[in-house]
């Protein structure tokens, strides 16, 4: 996969991104809001194997550049029966709240509606309100809250939101 959209570029993550991804996946500070605030502990050749793994047709690591520069990761994953489950991590803290999440998260919906997906699916921390509002920016429809449904990496009792986006609601803020 390959989208642009003005100085946004979102591609395929290759084995050679795979030492920027395990620094990320590595660090409490980018993976605390998904339960992880010591970080996933993994090796940069695992990671590497996990992306040489990656298909089209069953879901990818997507790495995210701002002006060629790479700034985070998004995924798909395809779920069957016409429903992709999607996320996004904003990695690098200079560029979070700057909107670009929006225009990012648009570019990647449109283009799985375009391949044929008819439901996309995501959830996330109930304390990221941040994220809930931009999600329902763009249409997604609030399904269930998960009143203290997991723990952390610290035993902390979390509570998770789950969303879903059809074509039919799907508000493009990437055009």
């Amino acid at each position: 996969m390959l989208l642009r959209h003005g100085e946004l570029c979102i591609r395929n993550a290759e084995p050679r991104d795979a030492a920027r991804l395990a620094a990320w996946w590595n660090d409490g500070r980018v993976m605390a809001h998904a339960g992880f605030p010591l970080g996933l502990g993994v090796s940069e050749e695992e990671v590497a194997k996990q992306l040489a793994s990656g298909r089209e047709e069953s879901g990818r690591v997507l790495l995210i550049a701002y002006q060629d520069r790479p700034i985070g990761e998004m995924n798909y994953r395809n779920l069957g029966d016409g429903t992709a489950e999607i996320g996004i991590k904003i990695c690098e803290s200079a560029f979070q709240n700057r909107g670009l999440g929006r225009a990012l998260l648009s570019l990647l919906i449109r283009a799985l509606f375009e391949r044929g997906y008819s439901r996309i699916v995501l959830d996330t921390n109930l304390k990221n309100v941040r994220a809930q509002h931009v999600y329902e920016l763009l249409g997604f429809e609030k399904l269930r809250v998960n009143e203290n449904s997991w723990r952390d990496q610290l035993g902390e009792s979390q509570s998770s939101v789950d969303y879903a986006l059809t074509p039919d609601r799907f508000r493009d803020h990437a055009r």
